[in-house]
C-alpha cells in the first residue's frame, strides 16, 4: 500500500477523531445545561410550591422530567462517542453507483456529522457489501429496494486506542491475515463481538428475515452463540421502532454462560437483554410444592449409575412419538373426559343438553378456566330461571353449581391428568414419580400438561423474540412448551454433537416435527480450535460435515500416570507452563463434578483457582475448575481433560462429553489418564 495512501487514511481518521471530539465536548455542554436547569426548577418547585396551581406544578413536574431524561440521553451517547473514539471503523468499502464512487467506512457504531454519514453501522444495509461480495458487481437491500452497483475497493484496518496500528486491502470477504490474527488472540474473561471477522454465511444468518423460527446447527468453535447475538443486535437496529432490549429473552443453559456472553451486546452498542434457564421457566410452569430433579442432577445421576431403567424413561420421553401422543390426549381432554350432568336447583332444572351446549360455545382456555367461568354462567342461568319460576334463591345455590360442574371432569389438577396419560397409553412403569419427588423427564411433560389445564400461556406475551441455546439438549415436549408459550420470531441453536445427555437429545428433525415451516442453516466451519486440536476431537466423535479453519499449533498430549497423586503432580506442572505462556485461561474440565471437586481441592491452594458448578453466577479469567456438562458454550487457551482414562470414559454418553471437553480448548489439549487410557482416545 502506498504512502500516499496511507498518509490519506490517517488523516481521515484525524478528522473522525476531530468530529468526535467535537460531539463529545457538545454532549458535555448540554449535560452540564441540563443538569443546571433540573437544579434551577427543583429549587424553584419547593420554594414555590404552597403558590403553584395544579397547572403549574404538572408543567414543572413535566419540564424536570424531560430536563432529566435529555441529560441521561446524552451521557448515553457521549459513552458511546468514548467507545467509538479507540475504534472508529474496522473496514472500508467504495461502492460505484451509477458512475459515482461513494467511500464507505464501517464500524460497530454509526457516526453522524451535520447529516452525513461518515461512519456507517455494520448493520446497516450498505455494510452488508464488505461481508458478501468481493471485488466486481455487489448489491444490497434497502427497505425501499435492491441498490446494484460495483464494489471497487475493499479495505480493513486494526485500530487501538485511536491508533492505527495496520490496514490491509483485501479481495475476499474477510482477509484471513486479520481473521488469523483474531483467531490466535488468547481468550478473555468475556465473549466478544466478531463484527470485523463475519463470514458470509454468518452474516446471512443475522439479516435472515423470511422465517418466523431460523434453527441453526453449527459445529463446536462455528461462532453460533455469538452469530445468534449479533442477529439481536441487527434487529434492533433494523426494528428499532417496533423491538427493543427488554422485547427480547435469551434462553440460556445457566448463569455463568449468561455471565460469559453479557459483553456482547454491550460491544455491539445495545442494552443486555434478559435471560433465563429453561428449567426456571418448568418450575415457574408447575409450581415448587414438590421436589424436581434438575437437569444436572439427572445427567450426573446416570454418569454415576448404570440405570437401564430411567435411560428407557428418559428416551421413551424424547421422543416425537411421545410429544405426539400427549398432544393428542390433551387437546381431546375435554371431549373425552368432560362429562355432562343436569343440574338440580330446588324446582329448577339446567339440563345436561344445556350444559353441553353452553360448554361448546366457550372460547375460553385452558380447560379450567373453561369450566370455571361455566360454573360462573350457570349460576346467572340458574338464578334467572329462579326468578322466572319464583323460587326463592338461597346462599348456598352458587357453591353447589360450582362443585357440580367441577364434578363433571374427573380430574382435579394437572398432575392427575398427567398420571391418567400413562395409564391411557398402559405405560404405567413409565412414570416414576416418588412421594414429593418427579424426575427430570417429567419436569417439561407435566409442564405442558398444566399449560394445557390450568395455566395458560400469556405471561410471556410481551416477547418479541425469542433466542434458545444448546436446542440439543431440550426434548421435542419442551420445545412444545415453548411453543405455546412463546408466539414470537425465535433464533434456535445447537449442535446435535455436543449432547450431554444422548438419551433426550434432539436432532434437526425432532425440532422441525414441533416447528414446521422453519428454516434451517448448517454452520460447518469451525474457528475455535487449531487442526491439531481439532483433528483429535473429530476421531473422539467423527462429524463429517464440520470444516476446520486452518490454524495450527501444539500437538495434544496424551499422559498416563499410575494413581491419582501423580495426575495431580502432573496437573500442577501443566499449570506452571500455563502460568509462564501468558494465557488468559485454562479449563480443567472433568467427567463429573465430583471429580472436578476433587480436582479443585488438590489444587485450590494455587492463585486465581475457581470452581464452577450450577449455582456458579460468573466466570472469571484463571484455573478453571469444572465439569464437562458445565462447559458447554465456554472456550479457554488451554483444557486439560483428567482421568480419561477406560474406567471413566466407556458409554456413549461419555464420548459426547469427551467431545466437548476436547472442544472447549482454543490454542493447547492436554489428557491425563490413570490406568489404561479409554477407547475413545487414538493412540499416538
Amino acid at each position: 500500500m502506498s504512502l500516499q495512501v496511507e498518509k490519506a487514511e490517517r488523516a481521515y481518521l484525524r478528522k473522525i477523531q476531530a468530529i468526535i471530539y467535537r460531539k463529545e465536548n457538545e454532549f458535555e455542554g448540554i449535560i452540564t445545561q441540563s443538569a443546571k436547569e433540573v437544579d434551577d426548577l427543583k429549587k424553584y418547585f419547593w420554594s414555590s410550591l404552597s403558590d403553584m396551581d395544579s397547572a403549574e406544578k404538572n408543567f414543572t413536574r413535566t419540564q424536570i422530567f424531560y430536563d432529566t431524561s435529555t441529560t441521561e440521553h446524552s451521557k448515553a451517547l457521549q459513552k458511546k462517542l468514548k467507545k467509538t473514539k479507540k475504534s472508529p471503523y474496522f473496514a472500508r468499502i467504495d461502492f460505484k453507483e451509477k458512475e459515482e464512487i461513494n467511500p464507505v467506512y464501517i464500524g460497530i457504531n454509526g457516526l453522524l456529522d451535520d447529516h452525513e454519514i461518515v461512519i456507517h453501522d455494520w448493520r446497516a444495509p450498505v455494510s452488508s457489501i464488505f461481508y458478501d461480495y468481493e471485488r466486481g458487481p455487489a448489491q444490497f437491500t434497502t427497505p425501499d429496494g435492491t441498490i446494484e452497483g460495483e464494489l471497487t475497493l475493499k479495505r480493513q484496518y486494526k485500530i487501538e486506542n485511536s491508533e492505527l496500528l495496520y490496514m490491509i486491502e483485501s479481495n475476499v470477504s474477510i482477509d484471513d491475515d486479520i481473521l488469523q490474527k483474531e483467531l490466535s488472540n488468547t481468550s478473555d474473561e468475556k465473549m466478544k463481538n466478531i463484527v470485523a471477522t463475519i463470514q458470509k454465511e454468518q452474516n446471512e444468518i443475522i439479516r435472515f428475515e423470511e422465517s418466523k423460527t431460523l434453527i441453526i446447527q453449527g459445529a463446536a468453535g462455528s461462532g453460533k452463540t455469538s452469530i445468534a447475538l449479533h442477529r439481536i443486535a441487527f434487529m434492533l437496529y433494523r426494528f428499532k421502532n417496533t423491538i427493543k432490549a427488554s422485547d427480547v429473552l435469551v434462553l440460556s443453559p445457566n448463569k455463568v454462560f449468561g455471565n460469559y456472553i453479557s459483553n456482547v451486546l454491550p460491544e455491539l452498542g445495545e442494552d443486555n437483554v434478559p435471560e433465563i434457564t429453561f428449567e426456571k421457566i418448568g418450575i415457574e410452569i408447575i409450581g415448587g410444592s414438590f421436589h424436581y430433579e434438575t437437569f444436572a442432577e439427572q445427567v450426573a445421576y446416570l454418569l454415576e449409575n448404570d440405570d437401564d431403567n430411567m435411560k428407557e424413561r428418559i428416551s421413551y420421553k424424547a421422543s416425537s412419538e411421545y410429544n405426539h401422543n400427549l398432544t393428542h390426549y390433551l387437546e381431546n381432554l375435554e371431549e373425552n373426559y368432560f362429562e355432562a350432568q343436569s343440574i338440580t336447583i330446588g324446582k329448577v332444572i339446567i339440563s345436561k343438553e344445556e350444559i353441553e351446549e353452553r360448554m361448546n360455545n366457550l372460547r375460553v382456555t385452558p380447560l379450567k378456566e373453561k369450566i370455571l367461568k361455566l360454573g360462573k354462567d350457570l349460576i346467572v342461568i340458574a338464578k334467572i330461571k329462579c326468578e322466572n319460576v319464583q323460587e326463592k334463591w338461597e346462599k348456598s345455590y352458587p357453591t353447589h353449581i360450582k362443585k357440580q360442574v367441577a364434578n363433571m371432569l374427573p380430574f382435579k389438577n394437572s398432575k392427575d391428568i398427567y398420571r391418567n396419560f400413562y395409564e391411557v397409553m398402559n405405560t404405567s412403569e413409565m412414570f416414576n414419580k416418588k412421594k414429593n419427588s418427579y424426575e427430570f423427564s417429567d419436569v417439561f411433560p407435566l409442564a405442558y400438561t398444566s399449560l394445557h389445564f390450568d395455566k395458560g400461556s400469556s405471561r410471556y406475551d410481551y416477547v418479541k423474540h425469542l433466542l434458545v441455546d444448546e436446542m440439543q439438549d431440550y426434548t421435542p415436549v419442551q420445545y412444545a412448551v415453548l411453543k405455546k408459550l412463546f408466539s414470537c420470531q425465535m433464533t434456535i441453536l445447537g449442535d446435535a454433537y455436543q449432547a450431554v445427555n444422548p438419551y433426550s437429545a434432539s436432532s434437526l428433525d425432532k425440532i422441525q416435527s414441533v416447528f414446521p415451516g422453519s428454516k434451517c442453516v448448517t454452520l460447518r466451519k469451525s474457528y475455535r480450535s487449531t487442526m491439531e486440536i481439532a483433528g483429535i476431537a473429530q476421531k473422539i466423535s467423527p462429524n463429517p460435515e464440520i470444516i476446520p479453519i486452518e490454524r495450527h499449533g501444539e500437538i495434544p498430549t496424551i499422559t498416563e500416570c499410575t494413581n491419582k497423586e501423580e495426575q495431580v503432580r502432573k496437573i500442577r506442572a501443566l499449570i506452571s507452563g500455563y502460568q509462564a505462556s501468558g494465557s488468559a485461561n485454562i479449563g480443567i474440565i472433568c467427567r463429573t463434578e465430583k471429580m472436578a471437586q476433587f480436582i479443585y481441592e488438590s489444587i485450590q491452594d494455587i492463585s486465581d483457582t475457581y470452581f464452577l458448578d450450577f449455582s456458579s453466577e460468573l466466570f472469571l479469567n484463571g484455573i478453571i475448575v469444572t465439569s464437562a456438562h458445565m462447559s458447554k458454550g465456554l472456550e479457554f487457551d488451554q483444557v486439560i481433560i483428567p482421568n480419561v482414562s477406560s474406567n471413566e470414559y466407556r458409554t456413549e454418553m461419555d464420548r459426547k462429553l469427551l467431545y466437548v471437553a476436547c472442544t472447549r480448548a482454543m490454542h493447547k489439549l492436554d489428557l491425563i489418564t490413570v490406568g489404561s487410557p479409554s477407547v475413545y482416545l487414538p493412540s499416538y
